[in-house]
């Protein structure tokens, strides 16, 4: 049973914009990614939400301010970054860290994000599950798959993790 939702920060929930660098919470513009606050709206009344970000110029609390500029501040029950963890996506230290403080299993945590190298793999390489965000419907870069679901808006995100709850079992590929 997934207990918490793991949401990647850049192109994830907040748009990167291109021409800015540095701490997201001070360029001149800041945007949310299309749908990203009914979902996050939808998901915060059943599931833990953590945002969890390899942002090097920014620790916890300016991605809180850059989150705060949009509204969506409200919505996670933890914030932890690279900058503050001294670890990144897809480290192991990372995933195990992240674990530690949302109290959960790998098993009942689902990591979203656009990163599928970061964000994918690395919580499926720390037992958890994944939804990689493909908001262009670009072809998978990995040969084999690993991603439990996908979704190209977030729009579908709560449907995709509520389907998570089904068994493995029920899946065709993993029936013997």
């Amino acid at each position: 049973m997934i207990q918490a939702v793991v949401f990647d920060w850049g192109n994830t929930v907040m748009r990167d914009l291109p021409g800015y660098s540095g701490p997201m919470a001070q360029w001149p513009v800041v945007e949310a990614v299309p749908g990203v606050e009914a979902a996050l709206r939808t998901l915060h009344t059943t599931y833990k939400l953590a945002l969890a970000t390899n942002a090097g110029a920014s620790g916890r609390e300016l991605v809180c301010a850059a989150l705060r500029r949009v509204g969506l501040d409200g919505y996670f029950d933890l914030v932890l970054t690279a900058r503050d963890l001294g670890a990144a996506k897809p480290e192991p230290a990372f995933f195990e860290a992240l674990l530690d403080r949302l109290a959960c299993r790998p098993e009942e945590a689902v990591m979203v994000g656009d990163g599928y190298r970061t964000d994918v793999a690395g919580a499926k390489e720390a037992g958890m599950k994944a939804i990689w965000l493909n908001e262009t419907g670009a072809p998978c870069p990995w040969a084999h798959p690993v991603h439990d679901a996908e979704v190209r808006a977030m729009a579908d995100l709560p449907g995709a993790v509520e389907n998570l709850h089904l068994p493995d079992s029920a899946r065709p590929d993993a029936m013997v």
